[in-house]
């Protein structure tokens, strides 16, 4: 009689706190889904062990689990690399790439045609095997991988500025080292997409370079959805429909991204997050109140001692910080988008809502630059500033109609 621990599923890796798949297999089936992370010198123990009925393989094993595999499905032969393992009657191992169609279905969703484009692929991994297969059955012209110590190198890619498509097969830019990122976008004027296999963060640095070039971007997660579904028809050999793989991305996108509020000093932003976090289930973040915490003083004293310069350098902190988190609120300081750097954390993994409140409504008691300036003078330079990062707007007239204005929000981009 099989105990329960055999009849369990996983994801195999070396970091894992970041994985959405537990939550992406619950919606996808009623199994076990478990995540291992194992070291490089505990992966021969944990293959032998039977510990496992299925599992999804990711960095930076995909291809140091193809020994253990009693045989590989055609698709994993051929493209040299296996995310999918599934134990068979007998015990042993078979190893297949449901990556393919994850990366496929990217491709399609995000309206990119690759056929007769060169397309530098970032990577030269387990994941890459993948994506250069794929982009060379879709009809790329030419797939040229860039590694750090390959003929093709970040040293030398002035020799493919005619690149019309690059996709990010690596972990660089991935939580929780969300600002990094290998190459500047300025060297690709030919470049019209671009595509990372990342989802957490919702937008890493590339893409954000990318989207402010104007050009087609997309992050991971539907890739990791597909694969997913393709991996749970064959641990539970039962079919899934095609659209429950749209229906569970955006389910996961609706669950994950963050609520950032911003707006001017008294709007309500604290309170409203507060009422919004607790009506949601999530943790609140306030960004004010992290940095009081963090410098041991209010934050009027903070700009008495200490200037504003100093101030807008600990809000910048706590606000990468705070970006890095999913599913989370977090109330932002009236000032925030005054700051070009703070652009990028902001988007990076949020919703970004400008809460709007009558100037009359407006206290300034404790708020130095509203004292300075007064609340009108205050609007006036920043209302564009507001509108430019906000996704969406949302009147605070009572603290109950502004949460349910943005919860309504969420469920439309969840749907």
């Amino acid at each position: 009689m099989e105990t329960e621990i055999h009849k369990c599923y996983g994801l195999l890796g070396r970091r894992l706190g970041h994985s959405f798949s537990p939550r992406i297999h619950r919606l996808l089936g009623d199994y076990d889904y478990r995540l291992f992370e194992k070291e490089p010198e505990e992966l021969d123990s944990f293959l032998r062990s039977g510990e496992f009925e299925g599992l999804n393989v990711t960095i930076p094993y995909k291809r140091a689990v193809i020994p253990y595999c009693r045989e590989l499905t055609q698709q994993a032969r051929r493209i040299g690399s296996v995310n999918t393992i599934v134990r068979r009657e007998d015990g042993t191992l078979l190893g297949h790439n449901t990556d393919y169609e994850g990366f496929l279905y990217m491709v399609r969703a995000a309206g990119v045609d690759p056929a007769g484009k060169k397309a530098l692929v970032l990577g030269s991994g387990g994941a890459s095997l993948t994506v250069r297969t794929a982009l060379a059955d879709l009809g790329a012209e030419e797939v040229v991988v860039i590694s750090r110590s390959g003929p093709d190198h970040y040293q030398n890619l002035e020799r493919h500025q005619d690149a019309r498509l690059i996709v990010n097969a690596t972990p660089v830019g991935m939580y929780p080292d969300t600002e990094s990122c290998l190459l500047d976008l300025d060297r690709f004027p030919a470049c019209e997409a671009v595509l990372d296999l990342i989802y957490n963060p919702a937008r890493t640095q590339l893409l954000l370079e990318g989207e402010k070039r104007g050009m087609i971007t997309a992050n991971g997660l539907g890739m990791l959805v597909a694969q997913a579904r393709g991996s749970a028809e064959l641990f539970r050999n039962k079919p899934i429909p095609d659209d429950r793989v749209e229906k569970i991305t955006k389910q996961i996108e609706g669950e994950t991204r963050n609520i950032l509020l911003i707006g001017m000093p008294g709007c309500g932003k604290t309170t409203v997050g507060k009422a919004l976090a607790q009506a949601m289930g999530r943790p609140l973040v306030d960004l004010d109140e992290e940095i009081e915490a963090r410098e041991g003083m209010p934050i009027p004293q903070m700009f008495a001692l200490h200037g504003e310069e100093t101030f807008r350098r600990a809000e910048h902190q706590v606000l990468v910080d705070a970006a890095r988190r999913s599913g989370t609120v977090i109330a932002a300081g009236g000032g925030i988008i005054t700051r070009p750097e703070n652009f990028d954390p902001m988007h990076r993994n949020s919703v970004v809502v400008f809460l709007r409140r009558d100037l009359d409504l407006l206290p300034s008691a404790g708020r130095p630059l509203s004292q300075r300036d007064g609340p009108e003078k205050l609007y006036r330079q920043r209302k564009p500033l507001y509108e430019k990062a906000a996704d969406f707007a949302v009147d605070n007239i009572t603290v109950e109609g502004a949460v349910s204005d943005i919860m309504s929000i969420i469920r439309r981009l969840s749907k």
